[in-house]
C-alpha cells in the first residue's frame, strides 16, 4: 500500500478500534510516508510555539497530544524545549516515540474517549498536531487539552483546510471563538498555510496544486477559566 493510500485508510470512516489497529500496523512507516507527503505540520507548529513563548523554552513542561512517532518533539527538541511527555491512542506509535529517547514519559490515551492522564493546569504548552481532524480526535477534546495547561501557559493546534475537513475546522474554530468570548482563552496566533502536505486525491487538492492547506493555531489559556461551554 502506498503513502497516500495508507494515510487514506488511518484518516478515514473505520471506528475508533479499526483506526487504531491501522495506526499500529501504519507505525513502521509512518516517518516514511509523511515524509513522501511532505508534511509540514510539525515544523510548523513548532516553529510556531517557539516564537509564541516568551522565555527560552529549556525547562517548560510540553504535552505532545497524538504524539505519532515523535516527529513534533524533534522539532521541538531543535528549538530548545527539553522536558517532553507524550500521549497517544496507537500502542504501535508509542512503541517508536519511546524508542526516539526524546520525551520523559509517555502514556497511552485515547483522547475523545478518555481524560488526559494529567491533573489540571500541570504543562506550559500542549500541542495537538495532526490529531484534530474529522475522523480523529472529536473538535470538543479542546476543552480536555485546556484543562491540563496552565494559566498563562499555550495551545498549540493543527488542522487541515480541504475539502473533507472544512465541517470539522469550522466546528473547532466556533469552539475556540467561544471560550475566547468566555474569557478561557486568547488567540495568539492563526497562520493558514497553503502548501501543508501533498494531497492524497485530486478532489482533496487546493485549487489544483497537488496539496492541501492546513492552519497552525496559538491559543494562550486565560487565568480566569471558564471551562463550561455557555
Amino acid at each position: 500500500m502506498r503513502a497516500a493510500a495508507r494515510e487514506r485508510a488511518a484518516r478515514g470512516g473505520a471506528g475508533r478500534r479499526e483506526r487504531l489497529r491501522l495506526y499500529d500496523g501504519w507505525a513502521g512507516l509512518y516517518e516514511q510516508d509523511v515524509a513522501a507527503l511532505e508534511y509540514r505540520a510539525p515544523h510548523l507548529a513548532a516553529a510556531s510555539l517557539a516564537f509564541a513563548f516568551p522565555a527560552p523554552p529549556a525547562g517548560a513542561r510540553l504535552l505532545d497530544v497524538g504524539c505519532g512517532t515523535g516527529l513534533v518533539a524533534r522539532e521541538l527538541r531543535r528549538r530548545g524545549f527539553r522536558c517532553l511527555h507524550g500521549v497517544d491512542g496507537s500502542a504501535g506509535m508509542l512503541e517508536r516515540a519511546r524508542s526516539t529517547g526524546l520525551y520523559r514519559q509517555l502514556q497511552r490515551c485515547v483522547l475523545g474517549q478518555e481524560p488526559l492522564p494529567a491533573p489540571s493546569e500541570h504543562y506550559d504548552a500542549v500541542t495537538a498536531v495532526g490529531a484534530l481532524s474529522e475522523g480523529q480526535v472529536p473538535s470538543v477534546a479542546v476543552l480536555e487539552l485546556l484543562r491540563v495547561t496552565k494559566p498563562g501557559g499555550f495551545l498549540c493546534l493543527t488542522t487541515r483546510s480541504n475539502p473533507s475537513n472544512l465541517r470539522y475546522k469550522a466546528e473547532l474554530e466556533a469552539l475556540l471563538k467561544r471560550l475566547e468570548k468566555n474569557g478561557a482563552c486568547q488567540k495568539v496566533l492563526a497562520q493558514e498555510v497553503e502548501y501543508w502536505e501533498r494531497a492524497t486525491s485530486e478532489e482533496e487538492s487546493t485549487k489544483g496544486t497537488g496539496y492541501i492547506s492546513g492552519v497552525v493555531y496559538i491559543y494562550q489559556r486565560c487565568r480566569l477559566l471558564p471551562l463550561e461551554e455557555s
